[in-house]
């Protein structure tokens, strides 16, 4: 029950209605014991920075879940950035500090990371592929190299995009290679869709179905669509052998790096 004395969390995006971070911050908070309430916003993209201005005096807001598609433009209206959120552009926390200025991060990749890691998968010195170059593969791509990935591979549909990302990740992380193309999936201990494609039940995969079947048997398959929870895109590679590891798990997994950096959870919950 939200009271006068509740003090708030949000996630914001458009659309927002897919999301199950309410649900998972909610319940852990309630088996908790803490008064503190996760709200869905759905926000207008002519309100972003009205809506920002206002956080800088909502007392009792403790910070905000940035989701679609608001990750890549709302980092120029806050204070400051984490490296890793200046280094990737790109922003899906803030934090709202006691006089209101307003701090950015982006854990998106370590969340990621959290939940691969659950499957049995470590990224020291293996190769991977990411499928989509937007705010959320930028930030798993950024954290599998920070976490000692070798050989990276990176596509989207905007080749310029991916392009894009390889060069800061290049300059960033010069240990690791990072291409652009690939011919086989053969050799790839990881290959993580990172895009919408997929997402409420549409047949579509994100690589063509042929290419699927170059898989690796014991690679660990990943998606970051939350609905449905098993793409077709998973579906078949698991059919094919795979690992798999779901949007859900991946969303659940990441809520331990958002609550502690707006300060109402511990990590590794």
């Amino acid at each position: 029950m939200i009271g006068g004395a509740t003090q708030l969390v949000a996630i914001v995006g458009s659309p927002i209605a897919q999301v199950k971070s309410p649900v998972n911050f909610n319940t852990w908070f309630q088996d908790n014991g803490l008064d503190l309430s996760m709200i869905p916003i759905e926000l207008s993209a002519d309100a972003l920075a009205a809506f920002i201005e206002c956080l800088r005096g909502w007392q009792n807001m403790r910070g905000c879940v940035i989701t679609v598609p608001y990750k890549q433009v709302v980092s120029k209206y806050l204070d400051h950035l984490s490296p890793r959120a200046t280094l990737l552009r790109s922003v899906n926390v803030i934090r709202r500090e006691a006089d209101g200025t307003l701090l950015g991060d982006n854990v998106d990749g370590e969340g990621f990371l959290t939940a691969a890691r659950q499957q049995g998968f470590e990224p020291q010195g293996q190769k991977a592929l990411v499928l989509g170059a937007g705010g959320v593969g930028s930030a798993i791509a950024c954290s599998l190299c920070e976490a000692g990935l070798s050989e990276l591979v990176l596509t989207d549909l905007d080749s310029g995009r991916a392009k894009a990302l390889a060069d800061v990740l290049h300059n960033a992380f010069p240990a690791v290679r990072i291409g652009l193309a690939y011919h086989s999936l053969a050799g790839f201990a990881l290959v993580a869709n990172a895009s919408p494609v997929g997402m409420l039940d549409t047949d579509e995969l994100p690589l063509p179905a042929a290419m699927l079947e170059t898989l690796t048997s014991g690679c660990l398959v990943a998606d970051v669509v939350t609905t449905p929870a098993v793409t077709p895109f998973l579906q078949r590679a698991q059919a094919l052998g795979a690992l798999i590891q779901t949007g859900p798990q991946m969303a659940r997994a990441q809520m331990g790096n958002l609550g502690a950096f707006m300060g109402v959870t511990a990590l590794g919950i």
